[in-house]
């Protein structure tokens, strides 16, 4: 009988600590220690760190603990004899990059990462052992935890230029990535709808391009454009009727990112060891700087005004005249940003260029005569070129989505695969590096149901969706896999217009997006990950995060 007791009361402990013990992404190694009741946290802890070095880590923690659970623990070099989260490096703790190793028992909690952004990752752990209530001690379970990532490059993507979020919105933005141990942050700073970043020496790029005078209302065409029809002809754009004008909601909208504002943006990712890559533009989706220098497109006289309207904007004029004042132009923007920037790689674009403005345009036709430029395909090839050639003179490298492509794929370049994977595949063959972002499988923009609680990109992609994907295609042998760098969500912001609706759309696919990118391909199970998210809505409830209610229904 006593037996018996003992050992339902094993089954109990087990069942507790497993219940506590829901990790996301899922870590390469995970034991409980039933015999021991596990570390208690209280005012009286302390977060050892051996020096300052590893602060940003423990202000992270002790940030999260003020924040949501009322508790603030000191910071000391001095190490007591219990009681207290010892974080610390050693380079051969494990011969994984930024892996880390975590252990905690009735003494203390310990973590030892083999990198700063190990240990760091190690707290986001940590913080996923805590309990998801307030209360005055905080229990969590004993563990050992070894844990390193699957891919170098975990990735996630904002577009301000759609909507512009305030540097306090993507602040918080950063910080849902460092706890899903993601380390580049995207920032999509230019498009036709605004352009978000100041450049001193062309100060009408935010005095006029950072502002629209109004958003069409719904989904693309929007409401009151139903009969406007456009169809994209070979050698031109036509809209019928001819003399169509967009309905909108007539609201200003805009803003912009002063430089002082990008170094303090830079700093606070950089502090959680997340790295920066700036998106500007080009060739196209450039409405937003041609309304501010109309000089630089190839119908400078046309009337170029911030784009009003969604959708592809090859149906209006949105490219750069490939002249040497346009090139010299964009030398000077890619110089300012470049120059704020530590990241190593510079996002430019290069999607989307309709080839018929360059074909109607004369003076376009000139210079790719003088250039022996056979046609636009070859031309957009010289464009990305060009362009790169001058990131590279500065010791940077360009990434562009998969249309770098064609006609020729830029020497150095990365590309960002979103065009389902045929791009990453082709340039992971010719041993090129290779971001994939899928638009199928990791826009998660796109509407979460089949019938969606609010508006959104007029697709579906489902959390299962998410979670099954690879970024490692069958494709590729082991050398060419190589090449995969990682993967990346993109957030594009026509329908979400403030950080509530951002979080709607991010939570729960980002977590099943941090397991893609940072959990080995044989530990994925779906069915799993769904009981593990049960843990993780009440965290979202302790931290006032928006989601969908209809995850929480059978």
């Amino acid at each position: 009988m006593k037996k018996f007791i003992l050992t339902s009361l094993l089954i109990g402990a087990s069942l507790y600590v497993m219940a506590q013990v829901n990790i996301i992404p899922k870590p390469v190694y995970l034991k409980t220690d039933l015999q021991n009741k596990g570390f208690t946290i209280s005012s009286q802890t302390r977060i050892v760190i051996a020096n300052d070095s590893l602060k940003n880590a423990a202000i992270f923690f002790n940030n999260y603990l003020e924040k949501y659970l009322q508790i603030k623990l000191t910071i000391t070099a001095v190490k007591p004899a219990s009681n207290y989260i010892s974080l610390a490096i050693n380079t051969k703790a494990s011969e994984f990059d930024h892996a880390y190793l975590l252990g905690s028992s009735t003494n203390n909690v310990s973590i030892t990462g083999t990198s700063k952004a190990g240990v760091f990752y190690g707290i986001q752990t940590l913080i996923q052992l805590l309990p998801t209530v307030k209360a005055s001690a905080l229990n969590i379970p004993a563990v050992t935890i070894t844990d390193y990532p699957r891919f170098d490059y975990r990735g996630m993507h904002l577009d301000v230029s759609r909507h512009f979020f305030d540097v306090a919105a993507v602040k918080q933005y950063i910080d849902y990535l460092a706890l899903r141990k993601m380390n580049y942050f995207h920032w999509h700073l230019t498009d036709d709808h605004g352009w978000r970043i100041e450049i001193k020496k062309y100060p009408k790029l935010t005095e006029i391009g950072a502002w629209r005078n109004g958003s069409i209302v719904g989904l693309w065409p929007g409401k009151g454009n139903e009969q406007i029809k456009y169809q994209v002809l070979p050698n031109e754009v036509k809209i019928t009727p001819a003399n169509a004008v967009i309905k909108t909601d007539g609201v200003r909208h805009g803003g912009f990112y002063t430089q002082d504002e990008i170094k303090e943006v830079i700093k606070y990712a950089a502090d959680r060891y997340i790295t920066i890559i700036p998106e500007i533009e080009m060739p196209a989706h450039s409405m937003a700087a041609l309304a501010a220098y109309p000089e630089f497109g190839t119908d400078p006289k046309s009337g170029y005004k911030v784009a009003e309207t969604w959708g592809m904007m090859n149906k209006y004029n949105n490219v750069f005249q490939p002249s040497e004042k346009t090139f010299g132009f964009l030398e000077d923007v890619l110089t300012e940003v470049m120059a704020l920037f530590p990241s190593k790689y510079i996002h430019i674009g290069g999607d989307e260029a309709s080839k018929i403005w360059w074909k109607q345009s004369a003076e376009t036709q000139r210079i790719m005569k003088e250039k022996g430029i056979k046609d636009e395909i070859a031309l957009q090839s010289y464009f990305i070129h060009r362009i790169e050639k001058f990131v590279n003179s500065k010791d940077k490298i360009i990434i562009g989505w998969d249309e770098i492509l064609d006609g020729g794929l830029a020497p150095n370049a990365v590309v960002m695969s979103w065009r389902g994977e045929k791009g990453g595949i082709a340039a992971a063959k010719v041993s090129q590096k290779v971001i994939m972002s899928p638009e199928e499988k990791l826009y998660l923009n796109h509407k979460q149901f089949m019938k969606d609680d609010s508006l959104a990109a007029n697709k579906f992609l489902s959390l299962e969706t998410v979670y099954n994907y690879e970024p490692v295609p069958v494709e590729l042998n082991a050398e060419q896999a190589k090449y995969i760098w990682g993967a990346q969500g993109n957030l594009w912001s026509e329908y979400i217009a403030n950080p509530a609706k951002v979080e709607y759309m991010l939570f729960p696919r980002m977590d099943a997006l941090s397991e893609i990118q940072w959990s080995q391909k044989e530990q994925k199970n779906f069915p799993d990950f769904l009981n593990r998210l049960k843990t993780q809505f009440k965290r979202y409830d302790l931290m006032g995060i928006t989601y969908s209610k209809r995850y929480l229904t059978p």
